[in-house]
C-alpha cells in the first residue's frame, strides 16, 4: 500500500499522531516493535508508552494490526460525525441521531421502570411469606 493510498483512508484532517499510527499499522507488527525499540533507546518514557498503547490497543497479541477492529472502528466513528458538506443532509442526520438517542432514552427509561416493578414485587413476596412464615410460626406457639 503505497503512502497516498493509507493516507486516503484517514480523515482529511487527521493529525500526526493518527498518521504516524495508520503508517505502522501498514508497516506490520515489526514496525511497531521497532518504534517501541527505538523510543528505549532514545527516550524510555517513549518507549514506555509505545509499549503500553500497544498492550491496550491488543496490537501486541493480535496476529495482524494492518486491519485492526480498533482502528477500523474509530474511523467509522470519526466518517459518522463528520459533516457531508450537503446542509440538507447533515440536517436529516442530526435530527435522526437527536430522534434516536431520545428513543434510546425513553427504552431506557423503561427498562429501568420495568426493573423497579420487578424488583417490588419480588420484594413484596418475600415480605408476605416473611410474614407467612411469622404467622405459622406465632400459631404453632398458641397451640
Amino acid at each position: 500500500m503505497t503512502t497516498a493510498a493509507y493516507s486516503a483512508t484517514l480523515p482529511a484532517n487527521s493529525g500526526w499522531l493518527a498518521r504516524s499510527e495508520a503508517w505502522l499499522d501498514q508497516k506490520g507488527k515489526g514496525a511497531w516493535i521497532a518504534a517501541m525499540i527505538l523510543g528505549f533507546v532514545f527516550f524510555w518514557p517513549v518507549g514506555l508508552a509505545l509499549l503500553a498503547y500497544m498492550i491496550w490497543s491488543k496490537r501486541m497479541f493480535g496476529k495482524s494490526c494492518r486491519h485492526s477492529q480498533h482502528h477500523t472502528k474509530r474511523r467509522q466513528a470519526w466518517a459518522a460525525m463528520k459533516p457531508s458538506g450537503n446542509t440538507a443532509f447533515d440536517a436529516y442526520k442530526t435530527d435522526t441521531l437527536r430522534r434516536l438517542k431520545e428513543e434510546q432514552e425513553a427504552f431506557e427509561g423503561f427498562l429501568q421502570r420495568l426493573r423497579e416493578a420487578k424488583d417490588k414485587s419480588e420484594f413484596d413476596q418475600f415480605m408476605d411469606d416473611r410474614e407467612k412464615r411469622a404467622k405459622e410460626a406465632r400459631e404453632t406457639e398458641d397451640a
